[in-house]
Formats: structure tokens, sequence, C-alpha cells
């Protein structure tokens, strides 16, 4: 399989690798998402056994869960080269038609934030997708003129952590639409398992339970914290993963029994203790808790929500009795909306 990465992305090269290495390779190998992996199956073995590329396909959902991961398995699955790149990177069209031009009959083009795409390139993606043409403009002013290139037949995968930015133009042009959901426990258990073995750790059913049980849904931070445990057993243990050593070395890097890092603990304890539980307002919670809106909103928000620690409110954010409980506080009386009066229907 050629494999070509366009766009490096942001992160630690030797952090990078390992997140590669630990990546599934065919379907089979890919753990949970059993719905979507059975649609993905269907649509990859028609598309083989008509000897054609596969249908465009569009994943969505929180980061983590295995969008780029699948976008490799379709390049594999179909026995084709991947070409890698982001919808930020992608910023005028010709970068878009640089790209196009470079792939070969049946390729992959895998898009991250897909929905970061320039107004100005998604119109250029549209003659692509659909007719495997391209349209490109040479000139400026009167003597302007446009012509029409030919492209190879090729599989758009893209990825996408905020479906609804996406424009309905571009959403309905692609054949499969998918959203990936959070993993239960028995699932990050089997990945964590498969890490291990791969990492070559050694590590216990109860130790690699307790790891998936705190990893918040994602397989990323089930791995990332399946590294930083096997660092602590090797530094400050027999470099056995029990689940001694598992809760040890989570509290260690700061990881309490919910999964909840620093800052999720931060942000509640801002809202509890400075304001009371709430209502307020996201801007001020963010700068509380010196961390830009947008991460607050994206990337802490969505799990203390998920876990029933924190609400959403018109007024503002506000914290659930389970939220004082988890911090040991004495929640005051009509937190989390207890005694709200109630509205003209009950």
């Amino acid at each position: 399989m050629r494999d070509e990465l366009l766009v490096p992305e942001p992160a630690d090269e030797a952090e990078s690798s390992v997140e590669s290495g630990l990546r599934p390779r065919r379907l089979e190998e890919f753990v949970g998402q059993a719905e979507l992996k059975e649609h993905l199956a269907i649509v990859l073995e028609a598309a083989r056994r008509r000897g054609q590329a596969a249908d465009h396909l569009l994943l969505a959902g929180p980061p983590g869960l295995g969008k780029t991961s699948l976008a490799h398995i379709v390049a594999t699955e179909m026995d084709a080269g991947l070409h890698v790149t982001s919808g930020p990177a992608l910023e005028r069209a010709g970068d878009l038609a640089s790209i196009l031009s470079q792939l070969a009959e049946g390729d992959v083009l895998f898009i991250d934030e897909i929905h970061r795409l320039p107004r100005a390139v998604e119109e250029v993606m549209y003659p692509a997708m659909e007719d495997f043409q391209l349209d490109i403009v040479l000139g400026k002013g009167p003597a302007a003129r446009s012509i029409r290139l030919d492209v190879p037949r090729f599989t758009l995968v893209g990825a996408t952590t905020r479906t609804g930015l996406i424009t309905g133009p571009l959403r309905d042009r692609f054949g499969l639409v998918a959203r990936l959901d959070y993993y239960d426990a028995a699932d990050l258990e089997a990945i964590v398992r498969r890490a291990a073995g791969i990492l070559d750790v050694d590590i216990t059913p109860e130790g690699a339970r307790e790891i998936a049980r705190r990893a918040r849904g994602t397989p990323r931070i089930a791995n990332r914290l399946l590294r930083r445990v096997r660092d602590f057993a090797e530094v400050r243990a027999d470099g056995r993963v029990d689940l001694g050593a598992a809760r040890a070395g989570l509290a260690t890097f700061g990881v309490d029994e919910r999964g909840l890092d620093k800052v999720d603990r931060a942000v509640l304890a801002a809202l509890c203790e400075r304001f009371g539980g709430g209502p307020v307002g996201l801007s001020t919670l963010a700068i509380s808790v010196a961390e830009p809106t947008e991460t607050v909103e994206d990337v802490y928000e969505p799990f203390l929500i998920r876990e029933g620690l924190l609400m959403r409110t018109p007024r503002g954010r506000v914290a659930t009795p389970a939220a004082w409980a988890h911090l040991g506080l004495a929640a005051p009386r009509g937190a989390g909306g207890a005694d709200v009066p109630p509205g003209l229907f009950g």
C-alpha cells in the first residue's frame, strides 16, 4: 500500500509514531463501533467486487474515537494509497488541485477537520467528488477562462468533530455518513490489552480494566493512560501493571476515579467554590481556570455534562449535586436546579 503523508499532524513525533503503531490495520482488528464496522464492511466489499473506488465517507464524532484509524483501514482494505491532509491546510483552491492531481486510480484522500475547509476550496471539491473533474480558472479579469480537468476516481474520507458546521451540499455528496460513539468499558479493556501486547507491557486483567474505566470512553485516552501507567510501573514498581500499580500510577498523573483530570476538577472547583455552584457564564468560568473559552466548551464541558457533573442552562453553567459530592463538598439547597420554581405545566 502506498502511504503518502502530505501534511504531517502537529504532534510530537515520538508520540505520533507510538500512536501510529497502535492503530489497527484491518477492519477485523478494529474494536467497537459494531454497526459502523458492518456498514463499512459492506461498502468496501461491494466496491472491491465491482473493481471500483469506494463511495466517499464522512466520519463524525468526538476526538480520539478512531476516525483517522478508519481512514487508514479503508486504504488498506482497498489496497490503495492514502493521502492525508486537513481542512485548515487547504487555504486555496490551488492547494486542493495540487493534491488531487497526485492521486492514482482508487486512492483514498483523508481530510481531517473537513468542516474547516474554506468556502472557495469546498466549491472546487463538489465536481471532484461527483464527476471526478476539476475546474481550474486561468488568468484574471476579462481574460480569465475556465478549463475542466479529469481526476482519477478516488475515495474521499472526511473526518469532523463538528457535524453541524458542515454545509448541506458537502454532506449530501458523501455516500456514507457515520457517527462514532463513545466506547463502553469492555471494548476499552480489549483495546488496552491489545495495546499492551504491542508495547510489550506486562498487564493483568484487573489493571487493564482499571485503566479502561478511567479512559472517558475514548481509545486515544486509554492508550495514553496505559503508557503513563507503564512508565510509573517501571520506575516505582516491578514493571507489572496490576490493579495496585494502575491505581497508583493514575493517581500520580492526576486522573481520579471518574476519569477527571486536573483541569476538569479545576472547572468544577471554580464553579462550586468561587461561584456557589452557578449559574456562571462560559467566559467567566474559562478565565477562572486560565483556559481559552473554546477549550473549556469543546474539550472539558462535554465529558463533565456526560458524567452528570455540569449543566448548560440559558443563564449559564450550573454544577449538579454530583459535582459537589465528587469534590467532597456539601451542596447548598437548590444546587443543580433542585429548587427552581415549577413552570406553567408542572
